[in-house]
């Protein structure tokens, strides 16, 4: 339970961050409301994206994974549009941007927690 509410306020850091880089994405909603939209981000990544990876499966092996990028941006679009007026994208170029900052910040900030020593067994 400890790891899931952690790996939740990452990606609320990782939103948090991609929100203040890209000119194009807004957060108008409460201080606590960037909960809220991680939480809605973590359940579409956990149960949109695998069925749209495994649909767009021959892309993603002809692109060699750069169509992943795109996948990101689109998750990340169904996000704010759950999210209503709490999350606000001005266009793909911003979700793209966005989408690859998010999964860049997620990726440094996990190695930065599996890499904590006390974290480590034995």
């Amino acid at each position: 339970m400890r790891h899931l509410v952690l790996r939740w306020l990452v990606v609320t850091a990782c939103l948090y961050v991609a929100v203040w880089l890209v000119p194009g994405l807004r957060f108008a909603g409460p201080s606590w409301g960037m909960l809220v939209v991680a939480l809605v981000f973590g359940l579409v990544n956990a149960l949109v994206r695998p069925l749209v990876a495994l649909l767009t499966c021959p892309l993603i092996i002809l692109t060699l994974g750069i169509f992943l990028l795109v996948i990101n941006a689109v998750m990340l679009g169904l996000t704010a549009w759950l999210a209503g007026s709490w999350l606000e994208i001005d266009g793909f170029g911003a979700a793209f941007l966005g989408g690859l900052i998010v999964s860049i910040a997620s990726f440094v900030l996990n190695g930065l927690i599996r890499g904590d020593p006390s974290r480590r067994a034995g």
